[in-house]
């Protein structure tokens, strides 16, 4: 008898697929599930559970999440596996054209912008993060003949935010609470040119907060993992609105993640 891999688990699950999976499921399997072990303690609590899962202080979620260097990479990897598959679907929800300089802020391992400036050839992207993750990107995951991605190293909580046409914030506003989300966007407004906007992508709840079932999961990640929430489209947009953001569109891809886009 003879053994082969699906067609499915070539595509998602050989390490050499330019969509692999292998990354982000190594990155639950040894991080993600060792949290949920404390659900019901992240029940009780309401706050994550690193401390009881690693030993390590659950104040600040990415200080535990970049524990080392290949915790860190563990994740960037798994993250630039999930826009593999599904970085072309939100950048393509709206028409991004007349935004050439952008901002990814929290790029990481930059697999989001490589699919912005291939769909976008006439933009640049920026990819603003934490110094040793920008650090790891441009060694491991961004080659240096790709010119029209760029590098700006800080943190965009405490940092200064440069003017730009177009800010991504892909998965980043589900990490936080409401007053957090609130001081970033308020941010970005200040720094976005007149006419930009800024592009959120996230898993959307139904607005009864019914489903879907994938996006109430990542809820409860968010609570073991993290000091946030998945949102509904309205939620989403109320924020974006206190911040000064006048015009608010969302688009559902069909696919996991979704797009919300407010103009300034």
């Amino acid at each position: 008898a003879l053994y082969r891999n699906t067609e499915i688990s070539n595509i998602y699950l050989t390490k050499s697929s330019p969509k692999s999976q292998y990354h982000i499921m190594m990155y639950y399997s040894n991080t993600v599930y060792l949290c949920w072990h404390y659900l019901a303690d992240a029940v009780r609590e309401g706050r994550n559970q690193y401390e009881r899962a690693f030993g390590i202080s659950s104040e600040d979620p990415f200080g535990a999440m970049y524990r080392s260097e290949e915790e860190m990479l563990n994740f960037m990897a798994g993250q630039n596996s999930v826009w593999s598959i599904c970085g072309r679907d939100v950048l393509a929800a709206f028409d991004l054209s007349p935004f050439t300089q952008i901002y990814d802020l929290g790029g990481g391992g930059g697999a989001l912008a490589r699919e912005c400036v291939s769909l976008y050839p006439n933009s640049t992207v920026t990819i603003y993060d934490l110094p040793k993750v920008v650090q790891v990107a441009k060694e491991q995951f961004i080659p240096p003949e790709e010119c029209r991605i760029n590098f700006h190293e800080g943190d965009f909580f405490n940092d200064s935010i440069p003017e730009a046409d177009l800010y991504i914030l892909s998965k980043i506003l589900h990490d936080w609470d409401d007053d957090k989300c609130s001081q970033l966007l308020a941010k970005v407004y200040k720094a976005c040119k007149p006419g930009g906007g800024v592009l959120l992508v996230e898993l959307l709840l139904n607005e009864d907060k019914s489903g879907p079932l994938e996006t109430q999961l990542y809820s409860m990640n968010m609570l073991v993992q993290t000091e946030g929430k998945e949102r509904t489209a309205v939620e989403y947009s109320k924020l974006l609105q206190a911040a000064g953001f006048g015009e608010v569109h969302v688009k559902r891809t069909g696919k996991l993640y979704d797009a919300v886009l407010g103009r300034k």
